[in-house]
């Protein structure tokens, strides 16, 4: 049998009784397809695999423990022969061609009316590959492509009407890499993507045509698309039955607004669903190599996006500050700090661009900060880190580190101002 002689299609058998001869695990995979399928199922063997009994027990399918019969055939919608006897396997198969019921014949691939594919199931799309009769080939495929969908580099989006949804991704810091696989699938099943600035923006480039994209970036202090106007946008758009994404940098639910969105939507009617992302706060630090927490460093760590909220932060060295958006501030929170009582000469470090190819790195103390940030032009998107942890980094000075961290090294470095 030739592989241009195949005719693929799909086999709905619902309540429909079809026949398994054989008792071993070929048996067994295919029986409990069969059932996944909402076949009624007889399995005909004189002895039983564990995994067929406990079917059987279970009162899925129904157990003949003998031997096969020509008559087995009769009414069955479709037959699966996987004896491990190639004679009694030919005689199912030559059984059901007399009727005309189609018969996979697990011996021999050549012969068999019919050939079992290899499928994955994604989403509610399932894939079933056939590879000229040879078994591994057609599962090492199937998994590829299954790979390919759950990570959104093959369109899983639905071309027909169905209900409307909007899943708020969390993109993380703006590298595509750093997206989760749960949000690049549902950002390549997606009919409508309201954008944020930040986050992984040439992902948009890889969208279908059709796909419409609806910027709402924010800036600080000019907001050009209000949140209850994102908010309306949003449940409109899953109302007219499309298929939102809200792409976002960072998480959601980290400084992002992503509670607002999904109560607005619940409100509404609108299925919701929240994917984390990987946050800048966290790992914009990480691409200059600063943890935010280390060991004999600092324990914990405060992440705020203004001045006015570091009153109520521990103001120690030991403790990490991170500040969001945090430069046309820089000097006031610099200015709260120390007021509240933290040494001048903590180190501070400055993250632009995190993970994007102009990233750029300033480390100063929280004396000195403002003034360096002032004649580099330093300018948002940026992560300031305030803390010991600074010294962590390979592009902190010389005098910051001790010989336990003078081997480090970054994990993406660019450009460093010392």
């Amino acid at each position: 049998m030739a592989i241009q002689d195949i005719y693929p299609t799909a086999l709905r058998l619902l309540g429909r009784p079809v026949l398994v001869v054989g008792g071993g695990p070929v048996a067994a995979r295919r029986a409990k397809g069969l059932l996944d399928a909402g076949a009624r199922v007889t399995v005909v063997a004189p002895v039983a695999s564990d995994a067929l009994r406990e079917l059987a027990a279970s009162g899925l399918l129904t157990w003949e423990p003998r031997t096969y019969l020509s008559s087995d055939v009769d009414g069955v919608w479709f037959v699966q022969t996987a004896t491990g006897v190639a004679a009694v396997d030919a005689q199912v198969a030559a059984d059901a061609e007399a009727q005309r019921i189609w018969c996979v014949n697990a011996s021999t691939h050549e012969s068999s009316a019919a050939w079992t594919p290899a499928v994955a199931v994604v989403d509610d799309v399932k894939i079933a590959i056939n590879a000229g009769g040879d078994p591994r080939r057609a599962m090492a495929l199937r998994d590829a492509v299954a790979t390919a969908l759950e990570t959104g580099d093959l369109p899983l989006r639905r071309r027909r009407a169905s209900a409307g949804s909007v899943a708020l991704v969390g993109g993380g810091p703006g590298d595509t890499g750093l997206i989760t696989v749960r949000g690049r699938r549902l950002l390549g099943q997606a009919d409508v993507v309201v954008a944020d600035r930040l986050g992984p923006r040439d992902l948009l480039k890889e969208l279908a045509p059709d796909v419409r994209v609806i910027e709402v970036g924010k800036t600080p202090g000019n907001h050009p698309v209000p949140q209850l106007e994102i908010n309306r946008i949003l449940v409109e758009e899953a109302l007219a039955g499309n298929r939102v994404v809200r792409l976002k940098g960072g998480d959601p639910y980290v400084l992002g607004r992503g509670g607002e969105e999904v109560e607005f939507c619940r409100q509404n009617g609108v299925e919701v669903e929240v994917v984390p992302g990987v946050t800048s706060a966290i790992s914009v630090p990480a691409a200059a190599g600063i943890p935010v927490t280390h060991r004999g460093l600092a324990k914990g760590f405060s992440v705020v996006t203004g001045h006015e909220e570091l009153s109520e932060v521990p103001a120690r060295p030991d403790h990490t500050v991170i500040l969001l958006m945090g430069v046309a501030k820089l000097r006031e929170s610099a200015a709260a700090l120390a007021g509240s009582g933290m040494p001048l000469d903590t180190p501070v470090g400055i993250v632009e661009n995190g993970y994007m190819p102009e990233q750029r790195v300033t480390i100063g103390t929280l004396a000195t900060i403002a003034d360096q940030a002032e004649a580099a032009g330093v300018a948002n998107p940026a992560v300031i880190v305030i803390g010991d942890v600074v010294r962590v980094s390979p592009f902190a000075p010389e005098h910051f580190k001790t010989a336990d961290y003078s081997t480090l090294t970054p994990n993406q470095p660019r450009v460093s101002t010392l």
